[in-house]
């Protein structure tokens, strides 16, 4: 017998804790917040018939009263017929319709009482549901808050992880190897596809042009003389002797000076490209 209590209890603590944790707060404070109103319009209909169980035993008194005046006057005509044993009759049910009158205005006065105390007992139980509506409210948004800081907390934990920033940096790496790989065919394309000398030239000529304009500039401007005008030499003949025949052949001398000139042009041309691609 005690194996079977046990048991049951177990199983009653691990329900209790599933419905602890199943329960939202949100939700149940809107449950509790509308069982409460429908308390309330319950609560407003029993004081409207009470309300209405007053109304009524007001005017029951109020026509008992009216019966016994009427019973009273009947009176009085059977007195002035000389009928005495009827005006007796009818004074005897005025005094019947008196003591209805009676009994009705002391209900009337107890169940007005019992009304007026509904109705203060209506004023605090509406008072008490507006609090807990704004209360309600209040706890939502607490609710809310602390869920939002609670993921924000997760999130911040994430991205203190060490895996998230090994992510990063291999996304890093990755994107500077395209790059290098743009570059690179980007320079192959330039060194492949039209004249790479002429280009360089073209370079030259554009950067000697910005060098005079810059000059100009400053002589404009005062920070520089003016340029000194160049006196041009005669022209000198050149009389060229023991010239040789186009279809002559080079000596030995001029063909290791062609050479070096040829092996020196080359070594100009890769330390230009050198120069380019710094």
């Amino acid at each position: 017998m005690g194996i079977f209590a046990r048991l049951a209890s177990l199983i009653q603590s691990n329900l209790n804790d599933l419905i602890s944790k199943a329960e939202d707060p949100e939700k149940m404070l809107n449950q509790v917040v509308t069982d409460m109103e429908t308390q309330l319009i319950e609560a407003k209909k029993q004081v409207a018939v009470s309300i209405a169980d007053e109304k009524r035993l007001a005017k029951q008194a109020e026509q008992e009263m009216a019966n016994a005046a009427e019973w009273e006057r009947r009176a009085m005509l059977a007195v002035k017929a000389g009928d005495d044993t009827l005006a007796k009759e009818a004074l005897q049910r005025k005094k019947e319709h008196e003591s209805l009158a009676t009994t009705y205005k002391d209900q009337w006065q107890k169940q007005k009482t019992a009304v007026d105390q509904l109705k203060t007992a209506l004023r605090l139980l509406n008072a008490k549901i507006e609090e807990a509506k704004r209360k309600k409210n209040v706890l939502i948004a607490r609710k809310k808050r602390a869920e939002a800081q609670k993921a924000i907390q997760e999130t911040m934990s994430g991205l203190n992880n060490a895996s998230a920033f090994e992510t990063f940096d291999r996304m890093a790496s990755k994107i500077d190897q395209i790059e290098a790989e743009a570059e690179a065919a980007a320079e192959l394309h330039e060194e492949y596809t039209g004249d790479t000398l002429a280009h360089k030239f073209s370079q030259l000529e554009q950067k000697a042009g910005a060098d005079d304009d810059l000059a100009a500039l400053k002589v404009k401007m005062g920070l520089a003389p003016p340029p000194v005008a160049k006196v041009e030499a005669a022209p000198q003949q050149v009389r060229v002797e023991d010239q040789a025949a186009p279809g002559a052949e080079m000596s030995k001398a001029e063909q290791d000076e062609l050479a070096a000139a040829l092996e020196e042009l080359e070594a100009e041309e890769q330390r230009e490209q050198a120069r380019m691609k710094r």
